[in-house]
């Protein structure tokens, strides 16, 4: 058994620097789970500023450096905790921690959904180990039960609301009839969206921790390319509206993962919930997955998906399972995650997916309208489940609101690009999926 377990710290950042503070703060507890004392060795930062703070952070005998290589070629340090983010220079860091025969502790989601089976393969080849707890949903220990809690199960279903910026603004548009921009820069007052939130509003921040679920559920990558992917930027105050008061939804932007008799049905977009849905209760910044087992049957896991110490107590929880294998000696022997790299997906378009829809129709105020839209409809295999009308004071256009029974979404584009070429139709036709499972 070794005496202590070293980490070297790349990146100080704001969850780097909670990850510190929940290591001292919690040292006499963390020692007794592993069984002997976690000791940050060293720091690395890029920035002089991050590096002063190191300093004042009383870390002892430590080296502090804005060399990685120093971290990386230390023979005393057991574990490498990434925190840099982005994809470069930390998929060189991480490769390069592997090879040398460290563990490795990352929260780097779009590190680990784009390269997943690389990065699995290596660790498996070099017999270690790489946790990554905080990459989905922070302070949400989801990674450790579907890997662990749920491993006896077949999953069925993964639905999440993963990202804390676009759930935020959703809320605030739903609960206080806010524009999108207006939304939008009140999460920014509120410090729940970046300076440039495109990444969280295309939903590429959600696609890549749906792909990280995906890929541990199935023992293999989920390609980011094979995966549809469509943010809020594009959802206007009426559609919300609409919705929650003429049909009973509520819209998140939503993780889907479902398993069908014709493949696997991956996708993340904008997507109408029944009221009635636990899904519809989690606001603002929170996060939830909700995962069905063949065995286990529905479950949810709730709590705040981002920020600085729900982050770094994922973090510091994958410290302490790594560290008592490394303590223990039995780190690397078995795999953390399976990971079949020669496993192909059976990923289903998106054009063949079979769902409900929400379709809003800006047209003309003329008798025979409705039957002109749904003729078209039904030439092409969609069946209307209920149809909303709004009369307009101008008269001379109205919204029409349908929702379908199930259909291909192959066939509501074919059946909507022929209704926006009607004369009478105003506006292009606007859609949303809805999911009832």
């Amino acid at each position: 058994m070794k005496r202590k377990v070293n980490l070297g710290l790349i990146g100080l950042g704001t969850v780097g620097a909670g990850v510190i503070e929940l290591l001292q703060r919690n040292s006499l507890i963390i020692k007794q789970k592993v069984g002997t004392e976690v000791s940050i060795r060293a720091i690395c930062d890029k920035d002089p500023a991050r590096l002063r703070l190191a300093q004042r952070m009383k870390i002892r005998n430590g080296i502090i450096t804005k060399d990685f290589n120093q971290i990386l070629n230390n023979p005393e340090i057991d574990i490498i905790v990434e925190l840099i983010g982005g994809y470069e220079p930390a998929r060189k860091i991480l490769l390069a921690s592997l090879e040398k025969g460290k563990h490795v502790v990352t929260a780097n989601k779009a590190l680990l959904a784009r390269d997943w089976a690389e990065v699995f393969s290596e660790a498996r080849k070099h017999r270690v180990l790489v946790y990554f707890e905080a990459s989905v949903g922070a302070g949400i220990p989801v990674i450790q039960a579907l890997n662990e809690g749920l491993s006896a199960n077949k999953i069925k279903v993964i639905l999440g609301i993963l990202n804390g910026t676009t759930n935020y603004i959703l809320t605030k548009m739903s609960k206080e009839e806010l524009t999108f921009k207006s939304a939008l820069a009140q999460a920014k007052r509120a410090g729940f969206a970046e300076a440039d939130p495109s990444i969280d509003l295309e939903g590429i921040d959600t696609l890549h921790k749906l792909a990280i679920l995906g890929s541990i559920a199935f023992g293999a990558q989920v390609n980011l390319k094979d995966v549809y992917c469509e943010g809020i930027t594009h959802i206007v105050q009426e559609d919300i509206r609409y919705g929650k008061i003429e049909f009973g939804y509520i819209l998140k932007l939503l993780a889907i993962l479902k398993v069908t008799n014709r493949g696997i049905d991956v996708r993340v977009h904008p997507t109408f919930i029944p009221q009635e849905h636990l899904l519809t209760s989690v606001d603002e910044e929170y996060n939830a997955v909700y995962i069905t087992g063949d065995a286990v049957g529905e479950t949810m896991f709730y709590g705040k998906g981002a920020g600085q110490m729900p982050a770094a107590s994922a973090v510091v929880s994958d410290i302490i399972y790594l560290s008592r294998n490394v303590y223990h000696n039995i780190a690397g022997r078995v795999p953390y995650v399976l990971c079949d790299p020669k496993k192909k997906l059976n990923l289903l378009d998106i054009n063949k997916i079979e769902t409900k829809y929400y379709i809003r129709f800006t047209v003309v105020d003329l008798p025979g309208v409705l039957s002109k839209i749904s003729g078209i409809l039904g030439k092409n295999g969609v069946s209307i489940a209920s149809v909303f009308q709004k009369g307009s004071a101008s008269s001379r256009e109205v919204p029409i609101i349908m929702v379908t029974h199930r259909a291909r979404e192959g066939a509501i584009r074919k059946a909507l690009r022929e209704i926006d070429g009607l004369k009478i139709v105003r506006k292009e036709s606007r859609f949303i999926r809805i999911e009832e499972a």
